[in-house]
């Protein structure tokens, strides 16, 4: 299997369990659109090839960084995914008369894009997955390159899946669903943020 095979295969791998990113997806994709949810999904795909990255042309010293800096990440992403979480269960649905603005949609790339920087797991998977895959770092770039455009293609082939089939649902919910929707999104992105803060407090003490 060529590097760019192996790199959409792991990228997609990476992507596809529901996490606290996944949710955020689907509930960008039900309540404001599949291009959004689509948004959410390609600012973590940014952040995994951005892993993959640093696997492929091993940058040991980056992963050794992100390692002993993994508290710190922990605590931020714990915070944000709580404020996100608050935020979601206080939005307001918005009105399908009002189209998204693009700031909006580059608003929830980047909140994504540092979610997904802020867990420093997510590189040890990658080291994990390229070990069980019998890869090591790339002495050729080139090939070392078509391993990290796959890991980004195979991670937003899963974001637009998602996404898409999420948001096809969209215009068949009622306002009273909708609303639902929000609560229950919120309070399970609110629980990782809780859950992230409560084993970084675990780790620091």
């Amino acid at each position: 299997m060529s590097p760019f095979l192996k790199g959409i295969a792991i990228g997609f791998s990476i992507a596809a369990p529901v996490g606290p990113i996944g949710v955020l997806c689907i509930r960008r994709s039900l309540a404001e659109g599949p291009l959004m949810g689509l948004f959410t999904g390609l600012g973590a795909a940014t952040a995994d090839a951005a892993y993959g990255f640093a696997a492929a042309f091993g940058l040991t010293a980056v992963s050794i960084f992100l390692v002993d800096k993994q508290l710190w990440l922990s605590l931020f992403g714990g915070v944000f995914l709580c404020y996100l979480g608050i935020t979601t269960l206080r939005s307001v649905l918005p009105n399908d008369s009002v189209s998204i603005a693009s700031g909006s949609r580059f608003a929830a790339y980047a909140s994504t894009f540092l979610l997904t920087l802020s867990n420093p797991t997510t590189i040890l998977s990658f080291i994990a997955i390229f070990a069980g895959f019998g890869l090591g770092a790339y002495a050729s770039y080139a090939a070392a390159s078509a391993m990290v455009l796959g890991v980004f293609l195979g991670s937003a082939l899963w974001w637009i899946i998602l996404s898409s089939t999420v948001g096809f649902f969209s215009t068949r919910l009622s306002q009273n669903w909708m609303s639902w929707v929000n609560r229950i999104s919120g309070t399970t992105i609110l629980g990782f943020g809780v859950i992230a803060l409560a084993k970084a407090t675990a780790s620091w003490i």
